[in-house]
């Protein structure tokens, strides 16, 4: 018995900082390279001044305004936009199980001064269930506005 899988995907954890912009080009090209569906998701935390839908909304509306800005329009590419709740590590590392690619961007500036930044990208790197891909440095290439 075949078993057909499911569709091919790159998966990118943003929140909105230069080196996570950087991961969601970097992911787009990937998944236009792979004919890969594009998995962007930008996790919320527990907490807000916001009611959780509201919170969501709002910021899956963000989203979708920067993946519009950042990602070349193409019929090679077909983008989810999602914004749950929850830690970014294991969301991140949840979504990976289902991904080809991984792909994340690491914190400008980590409390252990790790160049690859932060708990979310340890843990994406210790439990990714695929490859993974750390986007850094993008701040340092950035022209002043």
């Amino acid at each position: 018995m075949n078993v057909m899988p499911g569709p091919r995907c790159v998966v990118v954890g943003v929140d909105g900082s230069p080196n996570s912009i950087a991961a969601l080009r970097r992911a787009a090209a990937e998944a236009r390279r792979r004919h890969a569906v594009l998995d962007v998701i930008h996790v919320l935390g527990p907490r807000g001044s916001r009611p959780r839908l509201v919170r969501a909304v709002v910021e899956w509306l963000r989203l979708r305004r920067l993946a519009a800005r950042e990602i070349p329009r193409s019929r090679q590419i077909s983008t989810r936009l999602r914004v749950p709740f929850g830690d970014p590590g294991q969301v991140l590392t949840a979504a990976s199980r289902r991904a080809e690619l991984l792909v994340v961007g690491a914190r400008e500036h980590s409390e252990h001064g790790n160049p690859l930044g932060g708990a979310i990208v340890s843990a994406v790197l210790d439990r990714s269930a695929c490859e993974v891909v750390v986007c850094a440095d993008q701040a340092a290439s950035r022209q002043p506005s």
